[in-house]
């Protein structure tokens, strides 16, 4: 997922990290060059679903549009992290 908007420097990895804990999701959140935020994250469909409402419904201040591409799982990811 690709968040586009004033998405830098608001809390929007923290705040990512944070929901991502209330799921079973692995991945990680970084902030990418162009101004983007940038989450990669595995789970089970619904709960990618409701891991990305919960991100949109917390950062709806600051996300103007959001790019989801869905692929398969690889199961690198043990845990959700922030990248820096």
């Amino acid at each position: 997922m690709h968040f586009i908007g004033h998405v830098q420097g608001v809390g929007f990895r923290y705040n990512t990290q944070r929901l991502a804990d209330d799921l079973p999701i692995t991945g990680f959140v970084r902030n990418l060059a162009d101004g983007r935020v940038e989450v990669v994250a595995e789970g089970a469909t619904t709960d990618l679903d409701s891991f990305c409402a919960k991100i949109e419904h917390a950062m709806s201040g600051h996300i103007q549009k959001v790019q989801i591409d869905r692929g398969l799982a690889t199961g690198e990811f043990s845990s959700f992290q922030i990248r820096f």
